[in-house]
């Protein structure tokens, strides 16, 4: 199921300490520009090399339900070197093959390594108890926690190398 977000834009950042016990896991996949099927990258790795003409894709798991949402955020990458191709939202199932409501998604941005050289990509991760600016006007969540200070949103940061 297509996801429609605004031109590409949700934020991310770096998974710390007691933060990153709370968010969902963080999957990372690439895939070469012909075989079709993603090669698993580690999680905790925030770099990724690839060719000119390779496809590669950051997965994350977030909950409208819960307001875990994310975003790919300013700064965008350098369109010279990758180049977002979109996303796509798959929603949680059961055994039958039923949406399960409330449950979370799995969020998949995908890119294209367009040109050598290297960038950034930032992910950032909104939730319940923090406000998110994505950059392009689009809403984001708000606080609604009755009196707590908002946070900070997570930014997650990745290195790309094309060579």
């Amino acid at each position: 199921m297509s996801r429609g977000r605004h031109g590409g834009g949700r934020h991310g950042g770096a998974v710390g300490g007691a933060a990153a016990a709370l968010l969902l896991p963080l999957l990372l996949s690439a895939c070469g520009s012909g075989d079709g099927e993603p090669t698993s990258h580690p999680t905790d790795d925030r770099t990724i090399t690839a060719s000119v003409g390779e496809r590669f894709t950051l997965t994350v798991e977030e909950n409208a339900s819960t307001r875990s949402q994310w975003y790919l955020a300013d700064p965008k990458p350098d369109g010279s070197v990758v180049r977002a191709k979109g996303e796509e939202s798959e929603p949680a199932q059961d055994a039958d093959g039923e949406v399960v409501p409330g449950a979370s998604n799995r969020l998949t941005f995908t890119f294209e390594a367009t040109g050598e050289g290297s960038t950034e990509i930032v992910l950032l991760h909104c939730t319940f108890n923090s406000t998110c600016d994505t950059g392009d006007g689009s809403p984001a969540p708000t606080p609604t926690t009755g009196g707590t200070e908002p946070t900070e949103p997570e930014r997650v940061t990745y290195k790309v190398t094309v060579g």
